[in-house]
């Protein structure tokens, strides 16, 4: 497969909605990324007009593609490529998310437990 066409992995590292590229691969396996309303896998080719949805707890962030690029581009550039749809609704589910994942641990006490994490990721329940 020729390197210059646009596999999904690489436009969502390059337009910055993932840090690494393997994590947008990874996004892609666990059926997180979707293309036109259809889960795909990290090699899916992108076209113009493609409308991309990325589950990332607790928001789905939605986009359109308007141009395609390869290579990773500033913060500031990315409104070239992706028109970003995603609903202010969702974006208000994570302020709420980031508000209310706070918990107190009396200074002195550590790092928590196996048990204790176990615990709060069981009240979060993000997943």
């Amino acid at each position: 497969m020729s390197d210059n066409l646009p596999r999904i992995d690489k436009f969502l590292w390059a337009i910055r909605v993932f840090k690494t590229r393997s994590l947008a691969a990874e996004a892609c396996r666990k059926g997180r990324v979707f293309v036109n309303d259809q889960e795909v896998k990290a090699a899916r080719i992108l076209k113009p007009g493609d409308r991309i949805a990325v589950r990332k707890n607790p928001i789905t962030y939605t986009y359109e593609v308007k141009e395609l690029l390869q290579n990773r581009v500033g913060a500031a550039l990315v409104s070239r490529y992706v028109t970003d749809l995603t609903p202010d609704e969702e974006k208000e589910k994570l302020l709420v998310a980031s508000q209310s994942q706070f918990f107190y641990r009396p200074k002195g006490q550590g790092r928590p437990t196996k048990k204790d994490r176990r615990d709060i990721d069981r009240i979060v329940d993000l997943d």
